[in-house]
């Protein structure tokens, strides 16, 4: 199933729960990424649109002048939510009063019998006893499985475009608001039928090899501001799986729609930036924005 190749790239234009920087081809000495920018206004309300991409090489290039004016003018930003760094243990906590159960099967019970060597392969790799796996709900399983083979890649942290924002947004003594909460980012995948977690735990285990090199094409168009580039990926890769498109992307979209449109009722200007794959398609919050009759303008 194509979403088990979302499954890697997805969590780097989605950003749910971001995990790691991507380690691709470095830039040029020249090269400086333009990802897309967007605005919506009326004559006392600015909202500026940021696709980020949550993963990214250390050094990457991409806050253009275009960027670095609309944080400037904007007196507050939004992302998607708010890891606290310093605590990670609240995180943690949350994955663990969500991703726990009891009586559950197996978990090598939980998926396709011939993958049952790969899982195998990737439990041993966590160095955490196969025993504590079984205690996982599926989806909770598919996110310390897939926060492994990142590492095992080479991917580290931090690199991303929230941290940099965050750190300019702080800087300047500029509030920092989120989206969501950690717990309805994990509720997400925690509401998700059997059959959809089993998709994402089978995605996570699944062809280690090739996610570098979907990593680097998804980062091109990212850079390049291909939001064509990123809507078709997305959309031939979660056609497979209608409830986790709507879960992961329609029904998030849906409320980010409604919030930036309460917002617009309140005078000044701030900045939303959600990972890229949220402001790609005909799903799109930019869609949902214009169908709503809100004029959107692409301003990089």
């Amino acid at each position: 199933m194509r979403v088990m190749n979302w499954m890697k790239r997805g969590l780097a234009a989605l950003g749910l729960i971001a995990l790691a920087g991507c380690s691709t081809a470095p830039q040029t000495a020249s090269d400086v990424a333009r990802p897309a920018l967007w605005r919506v206004s009326d004559p006392d309300t600015s909202i500026y649109l940021f696709g980020t991409f949550h993963l990214l090489p250390q050094d990457y290039r991409w806050q253009t002048p275009a960027i670095n004016d609309a944080v400037a003018k904007s007196g507050q930003l939004y992302v998607e939510t708010i890891i606290d760094d310093k605590h990670p243990e609240k995180l943690a906590a949350e994955l663990g009063r969500l991703g726990f159960a009891d009586n559950l099967p197996p978990l090598a019970n939980r998926i396709d019998p011939a993958l049952r060597p790969q899982l195998a392969t990737a439990i041993k790799a966590t160095g955490i006893p196969a025993g504590y796996f079984d205690k996982m709900k599926t989806w909770a399983a598919a996110f310390t499985l897939v926060g492994t083979q990142f590492k095992a890649l080479g991917l580290k942290g931090s690199a991303g475009v929230e941290p940099a924002l965050r750190q300019s947004f702080e800087t300047a003594g500029k509030p920092i608001g989120q989206l969501e909460t950690n717990s309805e980012q994990l509720g997400f995948f925690n509401n998700l039928s059997q059959p959809a977690q089993r998709v994402f735990l089978e995605g996570a285990i699944s062809e280690p090899d090739k996610m570098r090199t979907e990593f680097a094409a998804m980062l091109k168009s990212w850079s390049s501001g291909d939001v064509a580039g990123i809507a078709s990926s997305f959309n031939a890769d979660l056609a497979d799986s209608p409830e986790l498109k709507d879960a992961l992307l329609g029904r998030r979209n849906a409320n980010w729609t409604r919030w930036i449109e309460q917002r617009m009722a309140q005078p000044g200007t701030v900045m939303v930036a959600v990972g890229a794959g949220h402001l790609a398609g005909d799903e799109s919050v930019i869609r949902m924005l214009e169908t709503q009759g809100y004029k959107v303008s692409r301003i990089q």
